[in-house]
């Protein structure tokens, strides 16, 4: 078939019927995968790790998959491979050699470098070298209808491949070689998989071209597994599903997923260069606002009745300097105000870079999101004048609230998410006290293992979470702030889980925005309704 299915492992140190067990249970539940592919140290030095590997040398067991195997990471598992190029070791376990490149199942190419990276030459045998990245790199390279490989495995990680993306549980002081991220960045492959540091990690999809000036490409997905059987039981073993390359869609292969970030292994373009604008802008310079949302034609019907303040409906009064053009995102954003996939109908007001519109599933009728106009991922990526916006926006929205007896509470996730969303929960006074409030996301956190803990009411996030870090943050009606840095699976909808509990809003079947659904006429019933209420407030109006 044209689809391909393959396993692949972390470390397994020797432990290889722990390995099997495994693999034929999962074979059990889910049915047949192509092979196995595994990264990091295959064999283990103990007296056991040997006698397990005899048996299969021997034939006295057999692999129930196609094994492919990498070469020794450490001089003492080279006794192991009779030399250094690929070769059968045992039915169905095949060792693939130093480096190279073959062709799977269904047309799958898979590219590969064993060992680690040499620190001197004669490198040992356990070690490659800059000649062996370059034997691999230089015919795939020379070919110019090269878009990438399927998959890459390596033994070492990548250094840096972390940058712009989610951190891994690892100290990255020590962790990865360059050589491998260069090998990474040249082949693109869809999904890149390595051992060694007995961590998990999977970074969130990077993108392997340059926006806006280059023709989009497939994304790339680094995971690297931990040990086999590890006492903490960090996932070893990724199943996965992939079309070959060479037989996909071009259209569908380049698809970007939501959360797709930078490529981690490119050098920013230094200050003094400049991005070239897309091609829409070239010519005419027209202010950041226009390039968003055509305000004369599109401009949300209810801004039009105001005459307030305001000379001339379509346009704005000529902006002071636009700094720099915000961010612009890559794919489809459900959240950038320029972007096709925006429901205009939910949005509230329109201030020159961040805009309020009604929550998607609202928790409240009053559930709001504060968004910046540009595609900014999070609080401490925004530049200084959308903070100053964004600013604005709170205290106005808080002062909304309190004249209405609610408890305006905020939070924000980066994590998972690709365009900040600030979520504004409005909670009546007579509900629940702020002390009620704090002490529920307190306990919930604490039956999930999620440390939250109090930041001064002053502080500045980018002091605590340097951009690209995730993060989970609450700001409660008298200003103080919860905050969580996010190091793995982080539930989603938190923050509606708390507010929705019983001990506060006490709508539990509400905390899932996708069991919220609404028609198209309710919600534009509810913004209507939303606008009106918060029209005495909104400054946007006034400029």
């Amino acid at each position: 078939s044209s689809t391909a299915d393959p396993l692949a492992s972390g470390d397994v140190e020797g432990r290889i019927n722990a390995l099997f067990n495994r693999v034929n249970a999962i074979q059990k539940k889910s049915g047949q995968f192509d092979l196995l592919l595994c990264v990091g140290e295959f064999f283990g030095n103990s007296p056991e790790a040997e006698a397990e590997w005899e048996a299969y040398k021997s034939g006295a067991k057999k692999a129930p998959i196609h094994t492919y195997i990498l070469g020794a990471a450490s001089q003492e598992t080279v006794k192991y491979f009779p030399n250094s190029d690929g070769c059968e070791l045992a039915e169905n376990i095949t060792c693939l050699g130093r480096r190279g490149i073959f062709t799977g199942a269904s047309g799958l190419q898979i590219a590969y470098v064993s060992g680690r990276e040499a620190q001197h030459e004669p490198a040992p045998s356990h070690c490659f070298t800059s000649k062996d990245i370059t034997a691999l790199v230089a015919p795939l390279l020379s070919n110019s209808k090269f878009r990438g490989v399927d998959i890459l495995l390596t033994s070492q990680w990548p250094r840096g491949v972390w940058q712009y993306g989610n951190s891994p549980e690892t100290d990255t002081k020590f962790c990865g070689v360059s050589s491998i991220a260069d090998l990474a960045d040249k082949l693109k492959p869809r999904y890149h998989f390595a051992g060694l540091e007995a961590v998990h990690y999977e970074r969130l999809p990077y993108r392997n071209h340059v926006v806006l000036q280059e023709n989009a490409q497939h994304v790339s997905r680094f995971i690297a597994l931990a040990t086999v059987n590890n006492p903490t039981k960090k996932k070893y073993l990724y199943a996965f599903n992939i079309v070959p390359m060479k037989n996909m869609d071009p259209a569908e292969l380049v698809k970007q997923p939501q959360d797709v970030t930078e490529n981690p292994y490119r050098k920013p373009m230094k200050d003094g260069k400049k991005e070239k604008p897309p091609p829409s802008m070239t010519g005419t310079e027209e202010p950041a606002s226009q390039f968003f949302f055509d305000l004369g034609q599109n401009k949300p019907q209810h801004q039009q009745r105001h005459g307030r303040k305001r000379q001339t409906d379509g346009d704005r009064p000529n902006y002071p300097k636009q700094p720099r053009r915000p961010p612009q995102p890559t794919g489809p954003c459900w959240f950038c105000l320029a972007s096709p996939e925006v429901e205009k109908h939910l949005v509230i007001s329109i201030g020159t870079h961040c805009y309020m519109a009604l929550a998607k599933g609202s928790l409240t009728p009053d559930h709001v999101l504060l968004l910046p106009i540009g595609h900014y991922q999070s609080v401490v990526d925004l530049a200084s004048e959308v903070v100053e916006e964004m600013e604005k926006y709170k205290s106005a929205i808080k002062k909304f609230c309190k004249s209405r007896a609610q408890r305006c509470i905020m939070f924000e996730r980066n994590y998972r998410s690709q365009h900040l969303q600030l979520q504004v929960v409005p909670v009546p006074m007579e509900k629940c006290s702020t002390e009620d409030i704090k002490e529920a996301f307190m306990t919930q956190a604490e039956e999930q293992q999620i440390e939250l803990m109090e930041i001064p009411a002053h502080t500045d996030l980018k002091q605590i979470a340097p951009p690209g870090t995730p993060y989970f943050y609450v700001e409660l009606d008298m200003g103080e702030k919860l905050f969580y840095r996010i190091k793995k699976n982080f539930p989603l909808q938190f923050g509606r889980e708390v507010l929705a509990s019983e001990a506060l809003l006490n709508i539990p079947m509400r905390a899932d925005w996708r069991e919220c659904k609404c028609t198209k006429e309710e919600e534009e019933d509810q913004a209507k309704q939303m606008r009106s209420d918060f029209e005495p407030f909104d400054f946007a109006l006034d400029d």
